[in-house]
């Protein structure tokens, strides 16, 4: 199986790029991880909601331009949220009926472009709080670790 994830922006604080190192590192047992990292467009405050739908859509166009041929997951608020129980039978389920490869993406601070949301195969929410894209990443990867721990009937509550 191959995971990939396509985010916005780089990750500067070095804990979320220790902790994206490590979950990166368990994972290769499993899956053959890819990281892509799309730059992200400056947001200044006080943006009108078409200058935000304009950032969104540049950042999309820079989505969209990696997306390979795969399942693809969005992370949105609006999404479906899973236990980590309910993901790992997800990703089980798609290897088997859908795509060997899944891909996950993060938008930036404003979200995504609607055109992504679209073109997504399921939009998949952590929660109906709002977290920063940046440690979304390490939670992804901390959540996709997991689960390949349970579709292999390996101790995963640790």
């Amino acid at each position: 199986m191959k995971i990939t994830i396509i985010a916005v922006g780089k990750i500067k604080e070095k804990y979320l790029v220790e902790g994206i190192e490590e979950y990166s590192k368990r994972l290769s047992r499993y899956t053959k991880l890819n990281i892509i990292e799309v730059p992200d467009e400056h947001a200044p405050e006080n943006l009108s909601r078409k200058e935000m739908n304009i950032i969104k859509d540049i950042e999309g166009k820079k989505i969209e331009s990696k997306i390979k041929d795969s399942y693809v997951i969005a992370l949105a608020i609006k999404g479906i949220m899973f236990s980590s129980e309910e993901l790992a039978n997800k990703i089980e389920d798609i290897k088997t009926y859908s795509s060997s490869h899944i891909t996950f993406i993060i938008g930036g601070s404003l979200g995504l472009s609607n055109s992504i949301l679209r073109k997504t195969d399921l939009l998949m929410s952590f929660s109906e709080m709002t977290f920063p894209h940046q440690l979304m990443r390490l939670i992804l990867l901390e959540q996709v670790y997991r689960s390949f721990r349970i579709i292999n009937n390996e101790p995963y509550h640790k």
